[in-house]
């Protein structure tokens, strides 16, 4: 056994047993979060039984609705950047993961490296523990190239995603909401160029559709 072989079976085993999620250099060692991990990130959480809300919660759960119906509607063109920043303020405190699927350089096209992830993705989203939320589907870009160009290639690679599930699931189209981020968010701001930046976020928004 080579030294690399044996640093790489240490570092898997650390990996496994810290229980986190996490992409390598070497693509054997990149572990991808599991069926039940997914569904566990996007769970709402256990509702918590008050006395009652107050007017200022009450208006502002109105004010959420609507705009999530809003957004939900929205076929022909991208969010604009008071949409993005509203929804992304929503979605703090919604359940949420973060995934990395693989596009090539330059594509939007669902390269078969990233069919396995998705299809994981798209049997956690119909488990009836969830199944009828909308869910966002926000593209994310590392910050190679310009503002403008990778605000583009987000917008096109998160509505490739919410195609695919469409396609594969038959995931109604108004419970998938896409938005693209391009370089706005970057999860490793230390290291703009990181692979890691290139993702794609899912958010349950906990909005249930009619008749579900």
């Amino acid at each position: 056994m080579t030294r690399w072989q044996k640093f790489a079976g240490a570092f898997a085993s650390l990996v496994l047993a810290s229980g986190i999620v996490l992409s390598a250099t070497a693509p054997s060692l990149a572990q991808k979060p599991s069926e039940e991990q997914i569904l566990n990130a996007l769970k709402p959480a256990p509702e918590v039984k008050t006395r009652g809300l107050t007017t200022e919660q009450t208006r502002q759960d109105a004010d959420e609705r609507r705009f999530i119906d809003k957004i939900r509607t929205i076929k022909s063109r991208g969010l604009t950047h008071d949409e993005r920043q509203k929804v992304t303020a929503i979605a703090k405190s919604k359940p949420n993961i973060d995934l990395e699927v693989y596009f090539d350089y330059n594509s939007s096209a669902i390269t078969q490296r990233a069919e396995s992830e998705l299809m994981t993705l798209g049997r956690a989203l119909t488990n009836p523990e969830i199944k009828g939320s909308v869910f966002l589907i926000g593209g994310h870009t590392d910050a190679k190239g310009n503002d403008d160009y990778n605000q583009k290639l987000s917008e096109r690679r998160a509505t490739a995603v919410k195609r695919f599930l469409k396609q594969k699931f038959d995931i109604p189209d108004d419970t998938l909401v896409t938005v693209g981020y391009g370089e706005e968010q970057l999860k490793n701001a230390s290291d703009p160029f990181a692979s890691e930046n290139r993702r794609v976020q899912v958010v349950n928004l906990e909005q249930k559709t009619a008749g579900r």
